[in-house]
């Protein structure tokens, strides 16, 4: 037999580690619901400026700026949507109790959130605390989960700081609250950081509640910049050249003389047949190019070193204590439980 465990957070990262232990123990995405107010994750949160129709998808994520907590767990639960809902705004849901909200126009109608809660398993009673702890700004995650698992899921809720919603409702009661309103005013971004602020003064009784002390320290790095650039290019080009060689020709002459001597030895070959051959040569020039280096082009640089003085802001936060607001807390009539928050179950 399943049983639905409820746990209304403050904190979202103490939901995302929720969601996180709870899926990674065996709980089925579809298993897990969440209702958060988006009141304070946007610019705007009166009814006016909220979604005439639900967002689906990567629109609810982006579109309507639900704040890193949705993104971190919106691989970890099924069917995350944005949508208005009477007495609570502009809110997301994932898991059964969107389906509950976005079925058979359940959000449009006065009260739908809390026939959406007791649709997934709040008891009745309950549903007003939970309700309107989500219109306060905080966030609601149920889990239908199996009996021998009930105890554990519980347990994860109460390790990660879930709301005691029956002392957070008492604390309501005597500012007047009676109820969940469908037709009370949506509280502004303003409004739920002084409601959270109240709460973790009142927690204190319960653990230590840290508040962290941030500041930022100035890293001065470097990078290079480029200031200017030689750039070295080569071509070829030709020029006209001339010089001047010496060159050698030849001309045959043939000419005929008389002459009366006695025949020789070498003349009485002239009695044989034959022919010779006289040849006449000139000299043209030949052309041949060598190539040589006769200069070069030498680029370097010189590195020299400088000292700049960089001058910046970095923030930091500074925590006050109001004595006087402790004393107050603490006179006759202020009630502080030391009870530890629990889940409900059903």
């Amino acid at each position: 037999m399943a049983k639905t465990i409820v746990g209304l957070f403050d904190d979202g990262d103490e939901v995302q580690a929720v969601v996180r232990e709870l899926t990674t123990m065996g709980i089925a995405r579809d298993q897990i619901s969440l209702m958060a107010n988006r009141g304070e994750m946007s610019a705007a949160a009166s009814p006016e400026s909220a979604p005439e129709t639900t967002t689906s998808g990567e629109d609810a994520m982006t579109g309507a700026g639900i704040g890193a907590m949705a993104g971190g767990i919106g691989g970890l639960i099924v069917g995350l949507v944005a949508l208005p809902i009477p007495g609570l705004g502009p809110v997301i849901a994932a898991g059964p109790i969107a389906a509950a909200l976005t079925g058979a126009g359940i959000g449009a109608v006065t009260g739908g959130v809390i026939g959406a809660l007791t649709h997934v398993g709040v008891p009745a009673e309950h549903a007003h605390h939970y309700a309107e702890g989500v219109r306060r700004g905080g966030t609601l995650v149920t889990v239908n989960a199996p009996e021998d698992l009930a105890a554990q899921v519980a347990s994860v809720m109460n390790d990660h700081h879930a709301v005691d919603v029956n002392e957070r409702a008492a604390k309501w009661r005597e500012s007047g609250w009676k109820g969940f309103d469908a037709n009370a005013p949506v509280l502004s971004a303003d409004e739920i950081q002084r409601e959270r602020s109240l709460y973790a003064n009142r927690d204190l009784g319960r653990g230590q509640v840290a508040f962290p002390v941030v500041e930022e320290r100035l890293e001065v790095g470097k990078r290079e910049v480029d200031r200017g650039a030689v750039r070295v290019s080569s071509r070829v080009v030709e020029r006209p050249v001339e010089q001047q060689v010496q060159l050698r020709d030849e001309h045959l002459k043939v000419a005929r003389r008389a002459v009366d001597r006695p025949l020789n030895a070498a003349d009485r070959s002239a009695f044989r047949e034959g022919t010779m051959e006289f040849k006449e040569t000139v000299e043209e020039p030949v052309v041949a190019k060598t190539a040589r280096v006769v200069e070069e082009v030498v680029v370097d640089k010189d590195v020299t070193q400088r000292t700049q003085t960089v001058r910046e802001t970095v923030k930091s936060t500074e925590v006050d204590v109001d004595q006087d607001a402790l004393q107050r807390l603490s006179q006759p009539g202020e009630r502080n439980s030391q009870s530890p928050a629990s889940p409900s179950r059903r």
